[in-house]
């Protein structure tokens, strides 16, 4: 199984930013222990903080891998042009969220890209992504 990781804007600071809601480990530490956990899994790893290289991302995964687990950080709330790409491929995406979305500031209880997602799993820190595999799996 194949599943590619994409992480949006500022994600790449986990283990930095905001430690009381996101936490003091950084993703690849996070990662690598997954490839541990889950060796019989191609896990494969994105992060840009640029919408459109986000969209490049998952046009060029979304037809050939088994499945995308995308946190798409602050696009989630604003981005029509991911959630049209997740929705013109055919790799099933899960939205993934570290923390609970509905338990931040109001702007970010609406996703616009839930409604092209299979589902999503918010606020169950890094977790999330390890829950995701297990959903695949």
């Amino acid at each position: 199984m194949k599943i590619q990781f994409i992480n949006g804007p500022n994600l790449n600071l986990l283990g930095k930013r905001e430690p009381d809601v996101y936490g003091n480990t950084s993703f690849e530490e996070y990662l690598e222990s997954l490839k541990k956990l889950f060796p019989e899994v191609e896990i494969h790893y994105y992060q840009s903080n640029v919408e459109g290289e986000l969209i490049n991302k998952i046009h060029e995964v979304g037809f050939t891998f088994d499945a995308i687990l995308l946190n798409a950080g602050g696009y989630t709330h604003t981005s029509v042009a991911i959630s049209d790409a997740i929705a013109g491929v055919t790799t099933p995406v899960l939205e993934v969220h570290i923390s609970n979305i509905y338990k931040r500031e109001e702007f970010r209880h609406k996703s616009i890209i839930s409604k092209s997602c299979i589902g999503m799993i918010s606020g169950l820190g890094l977790k999330g992504y390890e829950l995701g595999i297990r959903y695949f799996l």
